[in-house]
Formats: C-alpha cells, structure tokens, sequence
C-alpha cells in the first residue's frame, strides 16, 4: 500500500493493556514533543458479550496505531479486528496493528492430523480485516512472520532485558553465568543471549507427555559452579520453568534467575514459581501482571514500542534498533 509522507498520527488501544498503551503514548509525547494524547474510543459490552466499538473522534486520513494485546480469552482478538474494522470505515489511511503479545503463536504448525494452524488464521483474519502493518514482539515462532502478505516488524524483549541485566547483576554474576535454554526449540534464542552476554551455554532435554506438562530428562552443558540464566519467549503455566530450576540446582548450579517476554502467568504459575529455586525472574510489561510477586520484576517495553511507532510514521528503519 502506498502512504502518503507525513501523515498525522493517532494511537488508540483496546482494553487488554491500558497500562503499556498509556505508557507508550507518554513516553512517544516526551521523546518526540509531539503533542501526541491516547485516542478516546468507546469499547464495552452488550449484556449477552458482544463487543461494542466506536471512536470518538475523526481518524479520516490519519496514520493510525491500534494497540493490543491478545492473551486468552479471544475477546481481545475479536475487539481488536472490530476496532480495525471500524477505522477503515472512518477513512483512516494506514492501520498498523500494534500487538505487544500475539496470541495463539504457538499453534503455528500442522504437528498432529485434523488440528487447525491458528497463527496462520489470526493472520488471514487481521489482512481480511484491513491491517496495513503489523507490529509485535518476541513471537513464538518467528516463521509466523511468513504468513502474512504485509509487513510485520518484529521487536525483540531481549534488548530491554540486556540492558537491564548488564547494568544491575554483580560482577561475579556476569563473569560465571550460563544461559539456559529450556528446550531445544528454544536453543537458537538461547545461543543469542549467551553471545550478546559474554556467557556459556547449556540445554534442558525435556519432553511433554501432554500440553501444559513438562519432564526433565537431562540437562546438557555444564552448570555446576554456575549462575544460570533460563530464557524463554513466554512462561504460561510455568511447568517447565519450575522444573528447569529443580535440575539444574540438582545438576549444582549455584544460583537459578529466568526472563520471560511475555508473562501469561496462568492458572498455578506464580506459586510455582515462589516454590521453585528461581531467585528472581524477569518479565516485560506486554501481558498485564495480574498477580504480584518479590520474585517477579517487570520491566516496561513502553519505550521500545514508542520508538518503533515513531520509526513507522517517519518512514525509519526499524533494524537500526537492534544494531550491535
């Protein structure tokens, strides 16, 4: 789609994650100067469940930024496609759907006979529903990308996370770590981490007898004597994160830390991971922390997605923000 050059910007968010769309927007205003304020736009409830959406202002002609995250339940998925629904019909010139999580990424693959490819669905349905442009972080399978036909700009949570890392961890820490890998699908990210980080490299050998269930059968690398580091896309059930840990202290790793980009955090996870050996963990902002815990640290991509954002409507290489 062709885009005429400095179009006025606007920025609406669904209502997955308030707290991230109002902290990219302010932190968008303090580094641009941009008179730049969240858009106002109506979203609610019919007594049966229906999504209801409306804007409240005009978006004709305007480069428009729709920010959602899309955790289970669905709801966020299908009140993200009304609201991008709803700006084609106001006229709006280029929709980049801005979506910190992408749900349902891990169904991306035909690995069993009759399930469906749902990451192949979301993308038929976001490009059907008119989305020029998609932005997102840390998908599950990065192939996703494939799917679509139109643009997708992919940030990377381990940016955030690095910097922090390098800034904060003691010395010690820095100079005796490996970083984990929780399975061996995960062990390309893995190899990164430990490059960018100066640290060795170790894998859990895992298998899932059923989804949401995780066994260690053995741990490869060397981690006795070591601070290791788990690093993972997303932690939902924190099965395989909990179990991780318990091996590697066995294994003699003298201390266990995690970062996970998207914490999904479901159902038993927090206690599981306050009753493991993990001594902190690390999680970004973009899927709302619904439960707090002294384990737990989040740090905020906020101004992250601002500089993508900004980098979009100028027409800026986004790359250029994970040059070494």
């Amino acid at each position: 789609m062709s885009v005429p050059a400095h179009l006025p910007l606007s920025i609406f968010a669904g209502r997955s994650n308030p707290a991230l769309a109002r902290g990219i927007v302010d932190v968008y205003a303090a580094a641009t100067g941009e008179a730049v304020a969240l858009g106002h736009v109506t979203l609610k409830n019919f007594a049966d469940g229906e999504i209801y959406v409306r804007f409240e202002e005009s978006i004709r002609g305007t480069d428009l930024f729709l920010i959602q995250s899309t955790p289970a339940p669905a709801d966020h998925w299908m009140e993200l496609l009304l609201m991008v629904d709803a700006a084609r019909r106001a006229s709006a010139a280029r929709i980049t759907a801005v979506i910190p999580y992408f749900g349902y990424a891990r169904q991306d693959r035909k690995d069993q006979p009759r399930v469906s490819i749902a990451a192949r669905m979301i993308a038929t349905m976001l490009e059907t529903g008119g989305v020029d442009r998609v932005l997102t972080m840390d998908l599950h399978a990065a192939q996703i990308q494939g799917f679509f036909h139109i643009p997708v700009d992919h940030l990377y949570g381990s940016v955030v996370f690095e910097e922090h890392f390098l800034r904060r961890a003691p010395r010690e820490v820095r100079e005796n770590l490996v970083v984990v890998a929780p399975d061996v699908g995960a062990s390309k990210v893995a190899r990164a981490y430990a490059k960018r980080l100066g640290a060795d490299l170790a894998l859990i050998d895992k298998r899932r007898p059923e989804p949401n269930v995780a066994e260690v059968q053995n741990i490869i690398g060397d981690v006795a004597g070591k601070h290791c580091l788990i690093v993972d896309d997303l932690c939902d059930t924190a099965g395989t994160l909990s179990a991780g840990a318990v091996a590697l202290r066995e294994a003699g790793a003298l201390d266990v830390m995690a970062f996970c980009t998207h914490a999904l955090l479901s159902g038993p996870a927090v206690d599981r991971i306050e009753a493991s050996p993990i001594s902190q963990m690390f999680v970004t902002d973009t899927v709302p922390l619904h439960r707090a815990s002294d384990k737990i640290e989040v740090l905020s991509v906020a101004p992250m997605f601002a500089d993508a954002i900004h980098r979009i409507s100028s027409d800026e290489s986004i790359s250029t923000l994970f040059a070494d």
